[in-house]
């Protein structure tokens, strides 16, 4: 059963909460360009050797990286109004370091990156792009996390757990319209009524702020999406808590990667930095810095297997 529930008049009013919330996750998290909290690495030898010779850099001693600042913990704009931080801008930097070069972030907008890539605007695409087998054909990759959903409950909720299909029967469960997450609820809700299990009643809410009290009120029992941005936002409001997690490419395992260009070489060079960071400690101490942890791999690998072709 799907419901769309909207309110022009509550949503203004709600709209308004979401912007005093805002200004509090601005002053609980470091939005300076300066960033003097981020995690800093050394060269790592053995992955600058593995550039290849003749690979030329968009900008000699840099490594030029695509950023999609939007949304916090990946990225968005520094105080300045024009420097990219956040969780993708600080990996984005060890990787830099451990190459030897000095990081140069391009804010683009996110249908613009493959583009950019193919074009030779940057080196890299460093911002939560989940490995694809459609996408592999153009690009290669260098994995740095899982891509996880994640159910989240009030923190007074009697739900304790949802790891399966049947965990959602009787639930009403908020997700957004249009999303791959949508597209794994529903998949769910009709095993769980082949089963002859209580309907789900699927909500959907074009303001956040909406979404947000629909929940805390009590008239939603869940909200299913992406586990990066609802436990950065739950470590920052502590109102709510995660009840489960499953991969973003249901029932496929998806990770995200570093992309770069196809066969230009540089990936072997990047899963070897990142495998150097994740060894020395640098690579866990970022993600915690955004709320990412669950979300750690223990090794990176050029072109792991991708989500099929739809």
């Amino acid at each position: 059963m799907k419901s769309r529930l909207l309110s022009a008049t509550l949503g203004g009013i709600l709209s308004l909460t979401g912007l005093f919330a805002g200004a509090a996750f601005a002053e609980e998290t470091d939005l300076s360009p300066e960033q003097a909290g981020r995690v800093r690495a050394e060269k790592v030898e053995e992955a600058i050797a593995l550039i290849p010779k003749d690979f030329k850099f968009n900008t000699p001693g840099k490594l030029t990286v695509a950023s999609v600042p939007g949304r916090l913990p990946f990225a968005t704009y520094a105080t300045d109004t024009k420097t990219p931080v956040g969780g993708e801008p600080d990996l984005a930097q060890l990787v830099a370091d451990s190459l030897g070069l000095e990081l140069q972030l391009i804010p683009v907008a996110w249908a613009d990156w493959p583009l950019g890539l193919t074009s030779g605007r940057f080196d890299a695409v460093i911002h939560n792009v989940t490995v694809t087998e459609e996408r592999k054909e153009k690009f290669d990759f260098s994995s740095y996390r899982n891509d996880l959903l994640g159910f989240y409950v009030p923190l007074d909720s009697k739900v304790t757990s949802i790891a399966k299909p049947e965990d959602v029967a009787g639930l009403k469960v908020i997700v957004s319209a249009g999303t791959n997450q949508e597209q794994i609820l529903v998949r769910w809700v009709e095993a769980n009524k082949a089963k002859g299990l209580a309907d789900t009643e699927i909500q959907y809410y074009d303001d956040e702020a909406v979404l947000d009290t629909a929940l805390l009120s009590g008239r939603a029992d869940a909200y299913l999406g992406p586990n990066a941005t609802s436990a950065y936002k739950a470590a920052h409001q502590k109102n709510t808590r995660l009840v489960g997690t499953f991969s973003g490419g249901w029932p496929e395992t998806a990770e995200i990667a570093v992309a770069t260009k196809k066969d230009s070489g540089l990936a072997e060079a990047i899963t070897a930095a990142l495998n150097a960071q994740i060894k020395n400690g640098n690579y866990a101490r970022t993600l915690e810095r955004w709320n990412l942890t669950a979300e750690a791999i223990t090794e990176s690998r050029t072109n792991p297997p991708g989500l099929p072709k739809q």
